[in-house]
């Protein structure tokens, strides 16, 4: 069993942690190929008073202090393991904890960054020819990411990278399957995220325009940041919605709306988390249109796909529930034949191997 020290935001919470349900998915179908696992994760942004899962069986857990001794306690570990993954967005002094762990990570190791928001990542290396990325890319081995497709791939390239290959999200049908509507979340839409500043105007576009077009129906809107009094009165802000509601949230509505951030949405290939879920679960998914769409899911058939707000509404309006429950069905064939975790898992695993043993003979 190969060991690995993965860093991240938190594996534990999705409180305002986006990527929670990725590291889960991908770190619970590696364990199933044989890696030990342990996901370093600072205290901070109230992330563990607001858990919806306890350390799992297939992950060891360790929550390390937010302050520079937490980090270097934390980067210590690197020396222990075979595999060190460092991920962006980590929440508490990145730029600090990825020197650390790549100045105690073992000389054999193999070194990953793995950027869960590329574009976000990449447009910033390239305002700031300083950037502190820049001077670390050259120690990774290899860069895998959330998404991005070859644009992603050839920009990291550009930056000095060894390597780069996307890792899209995908489903975990342990966690993401049919489940019973809950009246908590009736809705004719519904759309989940948390507000930030680069989804703001898209939310304002593709979630509330239809809103204000379609008084007569109910939309519900399910994230932290939102402000109730700022929203059309049919619009239904409930805050925080755990992980472990997830299911409920994308069955019940006779719709759920993905909105990709605005540099995950000129990137293109950059399915976020909640499409694999939504389909898991059978949802009727709409979402707003990113080149590469077709390669998970086909527009029409297991996917409505919407260019603005207008279109939405026209969706809205024509959409039937037995519609409705036949592009969930054909949504969740096609993840579950194509787009879990463990397809996820064998191509890492296998990029690992390669790694290692391109290690033992330099």
């Amino acid at each position: 069993m190969q060991r690995m020290a993965f860093y991240g935001s938190s594996l534990v919470s999705s409180y305002w942690n986006g990527a929670a349900t990725y590291y889960r998915g991908i770190i619970r179908a590696l364990a199933a190929h044989g890696w030990d696992t342990t996901f370093h994760e600072p205290d901070v942004w109230d992330r563990q008073k607001n858990r919806d899962m306890e350390p799992p069986p297939w992950c060891k857990v360790a929550v390390y202090e937010g302050s520079p001794a937490g980090i270097r306690e934390a980067a210590a570990q690197a020396a222990r393991a075979e595999v060190v993954v460092v991920a962006s967005g980590i929440g508490y002094e990145d730029e600090a904890l990825r020197r650390a762990v790549l100045d105690r990570a073992g000389p054999e190791a193999v070194r990953v960054w793995w950027d869960v928001d590329a574009p976000a990542t990449l447009a910033a290396m390239q305002a700031d020819p300083n950037h502190p990325l820049r001077r670390d890319l050259p120690e990774f081995d290899i860069v895998l990411t959330y998404g991005g497709g070859q644009p992603v791939i050839d920009a990291y390239r550009a930056f000095g990278a060894r390597d780069c290959v996307p890792i899209y999200n995908a489903l975990d049908p342990s966690t993401h399957f049919p489940v019973p509507g809950d009246p908590r979340f009736a809705a004719d839409l519904g759309f989940l995220g948390n507000r930030l500043p680069d989804r703001e105007a898209r939310v304002a576009e593709f979630f509330l325009h239809p809103a204000r077009d379609l008084p007569d129906q109910r939309f519900i809107l399910g994230g932290s940041g939102w402000d109730q009094g700022a929203l059309p009165p049919n619009v239904r802000a409930i805050g925080h919605v755990g992980t472990g509601d997830h299911n409920a949230f994308n069955v019940t509505p006779r719709a759920v709306l993905n909105i990709a951030r605005d540099s995950m949405a000129q990137t293109g290939f950059s399915p976020a988390t909640r499409v694999f879920e939504a389909a898991g679960a059978g949802a009727c998914l709409i979402t707003d249109a990113w080149e590469g769409i077709e390669l998970f899911l086909e527009p029409g058939r297991e996917v409505l796909v919407a260019r603005d707000g207008a279109e939405v509404t026209e969706i809205l309006r024509t959409l039937t529930e037995d519609d409705a429950r036949r592009i969930g069905a054909a949504a969740r064939a096609r993840v579950i034949d194509a787009h879990t975790y463990q397809n996820r898992a064998e191509e890492v695993t296998a990029l690992f191997a390669r790694l290692s043993q391109r290690e033992l003979h330099i």
